[in-house]
C-alpha cells in the first residue's frame, strides 16, 4: 500500500517539484497540497494522510502551530518539517509540537524519501546537521533556570500574535479565525499583558524570536 502524503508549503513551485519527485516512488502518492498551515489542518482532517511534509514558516498559521492542531486531532499522522531554517528555535519548537522529523530544504531528495520511510516505521528522522543543533540546544537549556518554564501564551493567543505580526488588522484576524472583533481585541490585550509588551513592533520581534513567523517568508 502506498504512503499517502500531504504537502504543505506556501511556495507553489516547491510543492510542484516535490509532487513530481515523490510520485515517481512506487510506494508513495501525494493526496493533497496546502499553501498555508490553516489549509494543512483542514486537509489533514479531510484526506487523512499518513505523512505531512510541513514547511515551518508559512503565512496565516505557521508549521509549528499547524502541527500542534493536526496532531491533537490525528495523533497517528507523521509530520516531517522541511525548512530553510536550521536555527534551534524552529527545530526545537517543531519537535516539541510533535514533528517526527526535521530536514533542511537543501537536502538531497533521497534523504527526504529516507525520512518518510523512517517516520512511517515510528522512528524520528533528523538531518545530520540538525542533530547537532538539537543536542547543543538541549545542553544550553539544561543550564538555564527556566528550562521547564511553560509557554505563557495559549495556542489561540499564539495564532493571534502571528497574524498581528504579519500585519493583519483586528477585523482581518477576526475573519481568518472566525471569531468576533471583540474577542480578537481581548486576546490582544491578554497577549500584551502576559508578555508586558505594548507595541506591535516589539510584539513582532517577539513572534520572530519564538519562531511564530519569519521576515524571510
Amino acid at each position: 500500500m502506498s504512503t499517502r502524503i500531504l504537502l504543505a508549503d506556501d511556495h507553489k513551485i516547491t510543492r510542484q517539484g516535490l509532487r513530481s519527485l515523490l510520485e515517481k516512488q512506487q510506494d508513495m502518492e501525494v493526496v493533497a497540497e496546502a499553501e498555508n498551515g490553516r489549509e494543512a489542518v483542514r486537509l489533514a482532517g479531510e484526506m487523512a494522510p499518513d505523512v505531512i511534509i510541513m514547511d515551518v514558516t508559512m503565512p496565516d498559521l505557521n508549521g509549528i502551530e499547524a502541527t500542534k492542531q493536526i496532531l491533537s486531532l490525528s495523533p497517528d499522522i507523521k509530520i516531517i518539517a522541511l525548512s530553510m531554517h536550521s536555527d534551534s528555535t524552529f527545530v526545537t519548537e517543531m519537535l516539541k509540537s510533535g514533528a517526527a522529523g526535521y530536514l533542511l530544504k537543501d537536502c538531497a531528495f533521497e534523504e527526504l524519501t529516507r525520512a518518510i520511510r523512517t517516520v512511517i516505521d515510528d522512528k524520528t528522522y533528523l538531518s545530520p546537521s540538525i542533530s547537532g543543533v538539537v543536542v547543543e540546544d538541549y545542553l544550553q537549556r539544561l543550564s538555564k533556570a527556566d528550562f521547564a518554564a511553560p509557554d505563557i501564551l495559549s495556542d489561540r493567543e499564539r495564532e493571534v500574535l502571528q497574524l498581528m505580526a504579519e500585519g493583519n488588522s483586528t477585523k482581518q484576524i477576526a475573519l481568518k479565525l472566525h471569531i468576533s472583533v471583540k474577542t480578537v481585541e481581548t486576546h490582544r490585550r491578554q497577549i500584551m499583558s502576559k508578555l508586558d509588551i505594548h507595541t506591535v513592533a516589539e510584539l513582532t520581534k517577539y513572534a520572530i524570536k519564538k519562531g511564530l513567523t519569519s521576515l524571510e517568508m
